[in-house]
């Protein structure tokens, strides 16, 4: 009898591509903070993708598809996660790069497969710039996977119609909505000066700061065109992650250079600074700019609401479920720097205001986005879908197919 079903818990396998340390979008930090609420409330096993790691079971691509490009070598990923869930009551998966492994894992154990959309494949068209065929690949272990799921978890009401309207064959009652989720504590405002020091930030000026990978999604060169707009006295601090084509990082670098020329404070540090780093320069900057494209939630904007700092966002997705208009920030249509410039603006030229809707921006983290809610809707589905399930014989997993 395994140690799960001796305390009662629901075994849960938790499918993920990031994990600790390697995270580098909203994704692998809402793996990283559930799993840690998670594992008091059921018996949890992690699998991510990659190298070993402490708290989860690796596992990489097979060795002969090293040339085969990079969603093929994620998809072998998928079969070795597949098979080591066997004796799992449920198999719950992130993001397409692991959709496939609890498809498959719910077709081979008869077990509920909760996926949880952190983003769509068809919403982000420019992801064929980076995959190439591939696109078509990973687009079709999404469609698999979210259309024969259980139950698929929605992280804003807006991805939930977005799911609904991508994927008309989903039945709406399989669709949930639970909100993404911010640790506070960890996230909180930090007088220090430490890290402004060491990266040229100027403490007595106003600062306008966006943190995110460089991918077209986040909407960056938006940003920096509007940036010729912006109040001069307003240092420009991007901390802006690896580029996911050359192509993008050659645009965004004639971008900043072109802006260099024309105003001066302008901080450009590339690559995933430490969480810490983020969070000093989070509890200082006077707006944080959020120009994306497509945002289903946006766990970035909770995280400068909750070191206290304004947010200026695109008005997409489930951005508008977490910025509240006027009260914790200002919304702007995506795409459009002249209305982000004014709306950046107008809080640099009243630091009393963006003050006022930093405060209240952590008011509202604290109220409304913990993660221990977050795993108490989690949990309460797994167990619907657990107790619905009618009994199947579950084939060992060592069996061979007759």
């Amino acid at each position: 009898m395994t140690a799960a079903a001796t305390d009662g818990r629901l075994r849960v396998a938790l499918l993920t591509r990031e994990f600790p340390p390697d995270i580098y979008g909203g994704a692998g930090v809402h793996v990283e903070y559930l799993s840690l609420a998670l594992a008091g409330l059921v018996n949890l096993t992690v699998h991510c993708q990659g190298a070993d790691r402490p708290g989860a079971v690796a596992h990489r691509p097979w060795q002969h598809l090293a040339g085969a490009g990079p969603v093929l070598q994620t998809i072998s990923t998928d079969l070795s996660m597949a098979a080591a869930t066997a004796g799992a009551d449920v198999v719950h998966s992130h993001t397409w790069y692991a959709s496939l492994a609890g498809h498959l894992s719910s077709l081979q154990y008869g077990i509920p497969h909760v996926m949880t959309a952190h983003s769509l494949e068809p919403l982000r068209p420019w992801k064929a710039e980076q995959l190439g065929g591939g696109f078509a690949l990973s687009s079709w272990c999404e469609r698999a996977a979210i259309e024969s799921a259980a139950a698929v978890i929605a992280v804003s009401e807006g991805m939930r119609s977005d799911i609904l309207v991508t994927y008309p064959d989903v039945p709406p009652e399989r669709v949930h909505v639970i909100h993404n989720g911010i640790d506070a504590r960890q996230y909180a405002p930090d007088p220090g000066r430490t890290v402004l020091d060491r990266y040229g930030i100027d403490p007595g000026r106003p600062s306008v700061v966006f943190v995110g990978r460089m991918t077209r999604q986040k909407g960056l060169p938006t940003l920096l065109r509007a940036a010729e707009q912006i109040d001069t006295s307003a240092q420009i601090v991007l901390c802006a992650g690896q580029a996911d084509t050359p192509e993008l990082e050659a645009e965004v670098t004639g971008l900043v250079q072109h802006l260099r020329a024309a105003r001066a404070r302008v901080v450009w540090l590339p690559g995933m600074l430490p969480r810490e780093e983020v969070i000093q320069i989070l509890s200082h900057a006077t707006v944080f700019a959020c120009p994306s494209l497509y945002e289903p939630l946006g766990i970035v904007n909770l995280e400068a609401m909750a070191c206290g700092c304004a947010v200026v966002a695109s008005a997409v997705g489930g951005i508008p479920e977490v910025v509240a208009d006027g009260q914790t920030g200002l919304l702007v249509p995506a795409a459009d720097e002249a209305a982000l410039a004014a709306a950046i603006n107008v809080l640099i030229r009243d630091p009393a205001r963006a003050a006022e809707l930093g405060q209240r921006g952590r008011a509202r983290v604290l109220a409304e986005f913990s993660w221990d809610k977050v795993a108490a809707l989690t949990v309460r589905l797994y167990g619907e879908l657990a107790a619905a399930q009618p009994a199947r014989p579950r084939p060992p997993s060592s069996a061979v197919p007759g």
